[in-house]
């Protein structure tokens, strides 16, 4: 991580940034959609942009890939 993006991070992001309860809410849908192949950051920019800069939701969006994962191979 680059020391801008380590600034970042710790101040907080500008512009749209869906925050911990909206992120929560469409992150099923943003694992369907990335395992699907689509664009999810293009589609759920905030979202995309939240898990970048929370690591609880980033916590929650990698065991959620995982589990997605298994499921999709097993």
């Amino acid at each position: 991580m680059s020391e801008r993006d380590l600034v970042t991070r710790l101040l907080g992001t500008s512009g749209a940034d869906a925050g911990c309860e909206e992120t929560l809410a469409l992150l099923a849908e943003y694992v369907e959609g990335e395992l699907a192949g689509l664009d999810v950051d293009g589609l759920l920019p905030a979202v995309a942009k939240h898990l970048r800069n929370c690591p609880a939701c980033a916590e929650d969006y990698q065991g959620l890939t995982g589990l997605a994962r298994e499921q999709h191979h097993g």
